[in-house]
């Protein structure tokens, strides 16, 4: 009998992306509205993605089916 396949968690999905070296990239949080009360150096800051963090990516790994 077949073995059945394991889903990919498609909230991980849709704020993860993979690099070609196999990295995960997220984007900042508070960086979505409210953006006037923030100082321009913090607004251009909030662009840049962020690594995952190595504990959570081994978990984020494993919702992506990598």
């Amino acid at each position: 009998m077949a073995k059945t396949k394991m889903k990919t968690n498609k909230a991980i999905a849709k704020r993860i992306k993979v690099t070609a070296g196999g990295k995960l990239r997220r984007r900042r949080p508070l960086a979505g509205h409210l953006k006037s009360r923030k100082s321009p150096k913090r607004v251009r800051n909030l662009r840049r993605t962020r690594s995952v963090s190595k504990g959570f990516g081994k978990q984020a790994k494993r919702m992506l089916g990598l």
